[in-house]
């Protein structure tokens, strides 16, 4: 999959798919995107490789107070990816919005749902969290041993 930011001065492509997506209501994310949620999908950062450009990292606070680190593009400032401190450099959290095609990826669970906004409908299909819930409680094997691995990587 491939995805840029605004202006196309940052291009990426990601060389798994993903390991699961996110789509979180947390009021935290609403704020920093200027929307009723984010949409994220979960690689291995060493799995997004930059065609073009060099992302700015900007460090800013997380509700965990563990901070996050959000690459963005220098000129446009697009969020394109995000390291939480749970996976460290490890591990993005992309934002589906810039690929491509965002069509592509749909969310795997949607979580911090107490907080989201009452106007949004969420599908009986997918599974629903008020907060967070235990990744090996819904993530695939395979995802598991790819994010075990990763973390590893880094360790």
């Amino acid at each position: 999959m491939n995805g840029h930011c605004t202006c196309g001065e940052i291009q990426y492509q990601i060389t798994q798919p993903p390991m699961f997506v996110h789509c979180c209501h947390c009021t935290w994310c609403q704020r920093e995107t200027g929307s009723a949620f984010v949409l994220n999908a979960i690689v291995e950062s060493d799995a997004i490789e930059l065609s073009k450009g060099t992302t700015h990292m900007v460090e800013t606070p997380s509700e965990s107070g563990k901070g996050q680190l959000i690459h963005r593009c220098p000129t446009c400032q697009v969020a394109l990816w995000s390291h939480y401190g749970g996976g460290g450099p490890a591990i993005a959290f992309l934002r589906v919005g810039t690929l491509n095609d965002p069509t592509a990826v749909t969310p795997d669970v949607h979580i911090y749902t107490s907080t989201k906004q009452p106007w949004v409908a969420l599908p009986d299909n997918v599974p629903s969290f008020e907060g967070i819930y235990r990744f090996k409680d819904l993530w695939p094997e395979e995802s598991l041993s790819r994010l075990k691995a990763a973390i590893a990587k880094t360790a």
